[in-house]
Order: structure tokens, then sequence, then C-alpha cells
């Protein structure tokens, strides 16, 4: 009998989890520990309506007060995990706390990569959190010159939210085109057309290898060439890392990720959701981590399930979407870099288009630009494909 859960992690996941549980029909105690003071908040607005200013802070929010409440957990904010035995399942705080439950679930998520120096200098900024976001708005409002280093989904969005707040945008980074890694070159292409038109300047295809500043506070970016493009606010976008540091005395299985079984579970009664999560995908036949929003939720109705006793592996078809200007990206399933790529309905030309991905004969993925419902169509080509075989994706 399970009594108490205890929900590591204020998260998107970490709150579908609680809610997971609840809808399930679970009665016991619910904890949630987060580090951040803020109740659980969305974070793709994060870039894009919050940055940009068309929503208030508290539009983000998940819930509202009077939601969360009717869960009836108790929520441990602002305080962060620092340890955990998973034989007691006890987690300590970084105030001290010891909280122990009969299930644990870890939720939390990912932490912005750097680059090195950039500490050290005011103007600088990653985008992961709430707070973040808001440093980076009131940054925007009062420069006039963004560099964005890094040409993945987050650097691709910042960059377009600040044109459309009217800063001069350079996107920097080692790739050929905007989401090339993402989405191929294909549409990566289409990508740096969108991009050039609003205005943004492309320097890809160059390694980034450090930061100039001035009186403390950024003056520009090197690029691995020696030059250095100018700038007045900085956004480091070059990925994350699984926030697992708190976990690396607890004998648990890390290794870009917390470590799991085909059912989410790293040990007894331990499980992980999220980004954080590392797990047997029993279709794939490997271990893979997804970080986005839908497989948040998706997952965490998954380990809900296995914490009740159900015993079903967790084994989605994976799906994004990414809104930059007036495009809007949809993704299902897996965009090999080697894949084969054609246009099966729309223009590519108009950008409004279905593109199907293809990988050893087999569909491995479908991408619609603005058009949600046909590409919602073609998922089914990419479920037929996936029951039938592993998809001979990338994963990681």
């Amino acid at each position: 009998m399970t009594a108490r859960v205890l929900v590591v992690g204020a998260s998107a996941s970490g709150l579908s989890t609680v809610e997971a549980l609840r809808r399930k029909g679970y009665a016991g105690g619910i904890t949630v520990l987060g580090d951040e003071a803020h109740a659980p908040y969305d974070r793709p607005p994060l870039s894009k309506q919050v940055l940009s200013g068309a929503w208030e802070p508290e539009r983000a929010a998940l819930r509202t007060r009077d939601v969360l409440s009717g869960l009836d957990a108790e929520f441990v904010l602002g305080d962060p995990a620092v340890g955990l035995d998973p034989a007691s399942r006890t987690v300590r705080t970084e105030s001290g706390r010891e909280l122990s439950a009969d299930a644990i679930v870890i939720a939390t998520g990912v932490r912005a990569r750097r680059l090195p120096g950039q500490d050290g200098l005011s103007g600088v900024h990653v985008l992961r959190t709430l707070d973040d976001s808001l440093a980076l708005r009131k940054d925007l409002l009062a420069g006039s010159r963004l560099v964005v280093v890094g040409e993945g989904v987050l650097g691709s969005e910042t960059a377009a939210t600040a044109r459309t707040l009217g800063l001069d945008v350079t996107l920097a980074g080692p790739l050929a085109a905007p989401m090339a890694m993402q989405v191929g070159p294909l549409v990566s292409g289409v990508l740096a057309e969108l991009h050039t038109e609003r205005g943004v300047r492309l320097r890809l295809g160059e390694g980034v290898v450090g930061l100039t500043g001035e009186g403390g506070r950024v003056a520009g970016v090197r690029l691995a060439t020696g030059e250095v493009l100018p700038a007045d606010v900085v956004v480091v976008a070059i990925g994350a890392v699984p926030a697992t540091e708190w976990l690396e005395d607890s004998g648990l299985g890390l290794g870009n990720g917390v470590v799991c079984d085909s059912r989410c579970r790293a040990a007894d009664g331990i499980y992980a959701v999220g980004d954080v999560a590392r797990w047997q995908h029993e279709v794939l036949g490997r271990l893979i981590r997804l970080e986005n929003r839908t497989n948040a939720t998706e997952q965490a109705m998954a380990v809900a399930g296995a914490i009740l006793g159900e015993d079903r592996p967790y084994a989605p078809v994976p799906y994004f979407w990414t809104d930059q200007y007036d495009a809007k990206l949809q993704v299902h399933g897996f965009l090999p870099a080697d894949a084969e790529v054609d246009v099966v309905e729309g223009d590519l030309a108009a950008r409004r288009f279905v593109a199907r991905y293809r990988s050893e004969g087999r569909v491995t993925g479908v991408l619609g630009w603005n058009m949600p419902k046909q590409a919602r169509l073609r998922r089914q080509e990419v479920v037929d494909a996936f029951r039938a075989a592993p998809a001979p994706a990338a994963g990681h």
C-alpha cells in the first residue's frame, strides 16, 4: 500500500504526476518539493509570450491556487533537494528537512549549459526559469543589440521574440541553419530564410569560443575565427543537462539522466519523469530521454500508473512543437539527420506543408509547418511503422 508519495520537482511533469495520481483514484498523501519559490508554471511561454510581454508572468502558471488546493497535496517550495537515500526513501533538502515517502518521483528536469566566464558578466542570460525570462526581458527592453548563442529550438525562438521587440539580433552557432539538428537540412533551410527575412543576422557554421566584456558587462561574442560580434545582451542557449547532481551519492544509475526501466522505475519505489528521466523504450530497444512538454504529461500518466500497480511499458511516439513569428512547426516521431525527406502535402515555397521523414525505407516522423490537422493525420504513418519495428532514429 502506497501511503505517501513524494514528488521532487514542482515542474510540469511533477504536477502532472500529482494530477494523474488523483485521477486514478489515489487518496494517500502527496508532497511536492520544489527548488523555486514559484508554484508550478509552464516553460514553453517563457521564450515567447512571457518574454515578449504578451503575457503577464502569472499567466504562465499551470493551475490556479484553488485548483492546486483541490489536489490535497502539500507544496514545499523554494527548498532544493540535496540528497536521496533510496533505501529509506528519504530526501534531504537544502534547509535541512528530511522528507520520506513510500514512493518517490524524481522530476527535477534539466539545467541550462553555460559558457565559460559568463557568470562574471552582466547582460548574459540563460533561459530556463520564469525568473530567467523576466530578467532577460528587462535587459532586452533596455538594450539594442542581442546575440543568441545556440541555433536550436530555444535559441531560434528567443531570436524571433527579440526581433518582434525591435532589437538588432544575431543568431550564432556551429550548425548550418536554425534547428538543423532537430529538423534536418530541408526544413532548417526554410527556417533560415524566415529568420533572415525578419531581420535576424545568421552567423552560423562557426563555433563560439567565449565572450568579451567592458566594465563588468558583456560587450561581444567571440567566434572561433577570432571575430567578435558586438552585443549589449547575450542569450546562451546551448542546450541543457539533467539536474542530477543531488543524486550523485544515491547509488541510482545516472548517465545523461536518471536511468530507468521501461516502467520509468530507477529503483524499488523510486521513479523518474520528464526531462530528467532516461528510460528503456521497449519499441526502440534502447534508453531514451526526451526534453519536451508533451512527454512531461504523458510520462507522468505512466509513472502514476506504475506507482499504483499498473504494469505497462512507456513507449510513446514523441511530439514537440515550436512557434517562431507566424510559423508553427509540429513534429511527430523522430527526424533522423540522415533521413530522406519529401513534402507530402502543401507547398514548401508557401511555407504551409507537411514533410515526411524516412530512414531505411520506413517512416520515422512527420513535420507540419502551419498544417497542424494534416500533420496530425499523417502521424498514423509514424505509428504504423513504429509498431512494426524499432525506429532507426537518433535518440539521447
